[in-house]
């Protein structure tokens, strides 16, 4: 008889062995969520979550981004939605989930309260990201593009494995904590452009560990809660695409995640990369042309945004702001002052955007008409991979911009072995110095003729 896809989980969090290049990339991908989750909590979701959890209290189990002490579930959660809170966190376009938000967040507390090494912590994020990778791509395009949140659904059992490694327990109880995780599993696309996206996250992470927390103490659960009948799968969408499982454990499919240079929604990043590439300016273009893959249209195609966390959705205002420079790399651009500002969306009305299925989710192509009637075209595709010593100096360079001189202490820090050293850094409160860049912007803005 065939494994289930819970035994195929349980098989490959207990017995797979590591592969290096996979763990190297994990490294890379936990110093891009720390410096992410660092310069988050400046965002008002971060205060709103931090002041709530400080107010219930509890056992100090796991720090919570800037230095409290919270319960395990309750700092996955806040440290989820922290590291999210930016929207600059990195993306697997397998399933189009963000899985480092869910899963490092719930293998970060468990292996705190498990007193694990930061060998240990970094090997059962590695085990989460894949499984929630491989389990996305199982669930299917069906599955997100009804409405459900890949980041929040997949990333929650991604969360359960991770934490469910930590605690070395047997393949029994980890069935039952990916069927407990079934239960708590949730969160809805319908929430991008509002607090409600990074908590999402934040409730994944949680799920996560209270579903390992849940099977250590005995709770049972259906043997087969994800993929039987009724089901996660079943009930939510999925299409249970078997092939999604092929080759886990020795094809590592984290090795493809991709990093935000852009601080917004990933699936503007490859239009911005194509309209960057041909260095024009907002006063000598007449009207740019989007072209992207149709599935976008329903989370970033936001063409009145109303703040600067729903111009993170908006292929109008991005390549608006791109034309007339403003860095979107910089977490300033998307401040209510600058990504609303009238000249801004004067420009973005130049901006039209279609559907091309010959694109993939990871490509776009523009099309800009010039004033005096010159035409230019740009393709960029994201799917292009770096080498590894290029990413690791974008993503420190990224690092260097979002926290300034505490990013070096951050990389020191993830390519250590010490997790106490690891965790130290979490607790600190870099200075961005945002407010500046807002300010510099703006004087730009307000002097620029549309």
């Amino acid at each position: 008889m065939a494994e289930s896809v819970e035994q195929q989980l349980a098989r490959f969090a207990t017995a797979t062995v590591l592969d290096d290049d996979a763990r190297a990339m994990m490294r890379l991908s936990l110093y891009d969520w720390t410096v992410c989750a660092l310069a988050g909590q400046r965002e008002a979701v971060a205060e709103i979550l931090i002041r709530k959890g400080e107010m219930e209290g509890g056992a100090p189990q796991a720090t919570v981004i800037g230095g409290v002490r919270l319960p395990a579930p309750r700092a996955a959660l806040i440290n989820g939605a922290i590291s999210h809170a930016l929207d600059y966190d990195d993306t697997h376009f397998d399933h189009i989930g963000h899985t480092s938000v869910a899963v490092i967040p719930a293998a970060l507390t468990m292996a705190q309260a498990q007193g694990r090494t930061m060998a240990e912590f970094i090997d059962a994020a590695l085990i989460g990201s894949e499984a929630a990778i491989r389990i996305g791509t199982w669930l299917g395009r069906a599955h997100y593009q009804v409405g459900f949140h890949q980041t929040a659904t997949s990333g929650a059992f991604g969360a359960a494995l991770a934490g469910l490694r930590l605690i070395e327990t047997t393949r029994p109880k980890i069935i039952a904590g990916l069927g407990l995780a079934a239960s708590r599993a949730s969160g809805l696309k319908c929430q991008f452009g509002t607090m409600g996206k990074p908590l999402n996250a934040g409730l994944a992470a949680e799920a996560g560990v209270e579903a390992a927390l849940w099977a250590q103490a005995g709770l049972s659960a259906a043997e087969r809660g994800v993929s039987g009948p009724l089901g996660f799968a079943a009930t939510y969408h999925g299409e249970n695409i078997g092939s999604a499982f092929d080759g886990m454990g020795a094809d590592w499919r984290m090795k493809a995640v991709s990093h935000k240079f852009h601080a917004c929604c990933h699936g503007l990043h490859a239009m911005l990369e194509a309209l960057g590439s041909l260095n024009l300016t907002a006063d000598e273009v007449a009207s740019v042309k989007i072209a992207t893959h149709p599935r976008w249209m329903s989370v970033c195609n936001n063409p009145a945004p109303r703040t600067g966390l729903e111009a993170k959705f908006s292929y109008k205002q991005a390549a608006s702001m791109a034309l007339m420079g403003i860095a979107t790399g910089r977490v300033a651009a998307f401040d209510d002052a600058v990504a609303l500002h009238p000249s801004v969306s004067a420009v973005a009305e130049k901006v039209t955007v279609v559907t091309d299925d010959s694109l993939t989710e990871m490509q776009a192509r523009v099309t800009v008409t010039l004033k005096d009637g010159r035409v230019k075209d740009a393709f960029h595709d994201l799917s292009t991979t770096l080498p590894h010593d290029v990413l690791a100096r974008k993503l420190r360079d990224k690092g260097r911009m979002l926290i300034g001189d505490a990013a070096e202490q951050v990389w020191d820090a993830v390519q250590g072995n010490s997790l106490r050293s690891y965790v130290d850094v979490l607790s600190e409160t870099p200075s961005t110095g945002w407010e500046d860049g807002v300010d510099l912007i703006m004087e730009v803005l307000d002097y620029f003729d549309v």
